[in-house]
């Protein structure tokens, strides 16, 4: 009996680890859904669930090609792509506006579909800092996915505000966490348009 009853401890908290509360993500990288991961959460749920997890890197071509991609991601999706010397300035943001993905919905529709799975699936979704997969959650969410963790970090982490790094990503992500990742693309995770 007392057998039983750890093994029902130990998966109640097995659930609630993969778990950030959401009142600890900051407003920007809110999802309607509710689930979060760090980079690290994220590479131990793709390494204790394998194919159980899709995990999608949902950054542009140029991002992955340039930075490289976590060696563990089943795909590249973009949310949005730059479009080189076409793209005009935007001054808000200080950087080159990019389009949106208009059949993200239907390409990761594809791709589930050639993994056998659904969209009750457990998804991983990272960007570069957690904003642009909390986006893709929130799209995704209205097309009837319902089981989609954004890592609230992303592949670069967030920026420093003071001190000697200031401007640069070097606070959190997959990347400063030291985990896997290559410059070396796999063409088989990569879009097919």
């Amino acid at each position: 009996m007392r057998k039983w009853m750890w093994m029902v401890v130990v998966a109640c908290f097995s659930v609630s680890a993969w778990s950030i509360e959401a009142d600890k993500v900051p407003e920007s990288k809110r999802t309607p859904l509710g689930l979060y991961l760090t980079s690290k959460e994220a590479y131990d749920m793709k390494k204790e669930k394998g194919d159980a997890v899709f995990f999608v890197d949902v950054r542009s071509k140029a991002e992955a090609v340039f930075l490289g991609m976590p060696t563990v991601a089943d795909a590249l999706l973009p949310l949005e792509e730059f479009n080189g010397e076409s793209a005009p300035w935007n001054d808000k943001g200080n950087a080159y506006s990019s389009d949106m993905n208009l059949d993200f919905v239907p390409q990761m529709d594809a791709l589930l579909k050639n993994k056998g799975l659904d969209k009750h699936a457990t998804i991983v979704l990272m960007c570069r800092s957690g904003s642009r997969s909390a986006l893709a959650t929130g799209l995704l969410a209205k097309y009837g996915y319902d089981h989609i963790y954004s890592v609230i970090d992303g592949y670069e982490g967030d920026v420093v505000k003071e001190g000697p790094q200031a401007g640069q990503r070097a606070v959190n992500g997959w990347r400063n966490a030291g985990l896997p990742w290559s410059y070396k693309l796999e063409l088989n995770k990569m879009p097919k348009n």
